[in-house]
Formats: C-alpha cells, structure tokens, sequence
C-alpha cells in the first residue's frame, strides 16, 4: 500500500524517533509545522493502514511504526520498478545510471555492491 506525501513525512519523522507523542512528532516538523488536528488525522489515516499502531501512557498515546523504513522503501522501489520499468530491474538501472548526474566514484561504488551480488549468487 502506498502512502501520501504527508503521511510518509510523518511516517520519516516516526522513524526517526522510534515512537513518540503528537507533541514530539510536531516537534520534527520544520515551519510550517501543520495543525494538530491535521497530524491526528494522518496518524489515524496510517494507523487504519497498519502503518503505526500506539499504546496509551496515562493522558497521552505513544505513536510507533509497523512498518519498517526498509521494508516500506523495498516495496515502493518494487511498485515503481513494476509500474514505470515494465517490470525490469535492468531498465531501471540502466535509466538510473544514464539518465542520473552519477560520479565516477559513485558508478565504481555501485558496480562493486552488483559484483557482490553476483558473487553471493
């Protein structure tokens, strides 16, 4: 399931602090911090999508991720590969590598993590 901007800019901050209440989530935000209001309805819109889930401390709800930050970026780079890509990995990375202003460093960097791969094969 795929998620707003908004509510993956809520979901980077959760991550970022593992768990925390709506006062420390709004601290995350840079001006214009959005309205309370509006940050409970993202929570509660994510919380439906089994994104987060919270427990109550006294007064307060304690918000905390389901769904890792890898595991939510593995699958979108799948959806994405899948949607825009025809399916294939290799024209992927083939745009990525031609169509990206890439280093040298960064092309050496990358051919080194593929051979890797292809030796774990």
């Amino acid at each position: 399931m795929s998620l707003t901007k908004a509510e993956e800019k809520v979901m980077n901050h959760l991550w970022k602090l593992k768990n925390g209440s709506v006062k420390d989530l709004l601290q995350e935000f840079e001006e214009p911090k959005p309205a309370t209001t509006t940050l409970l309805t993202l929570l509660k819109r994510l919380k439906e999508k089994e994104f987060v889930s919270y427990h109550n401390d006294n007064r307060y709800r304690t918000y905390f991720p389901v769904v890792s930050k890898e595991n939510y970026f593995s699958k979108s780079l799948k959806d994405m590969v899948k949607e825009f890509f025809n399916n294939s990995p290799k024209q992927f990375a083939s745009f990525y590598a031609e169509k990206t202003d890439l280093s040298k460093e960064d092309l050496e960097s990358l051919k080194k993590i593929i051979n890797s791969q292809i030796e774990k094969k």
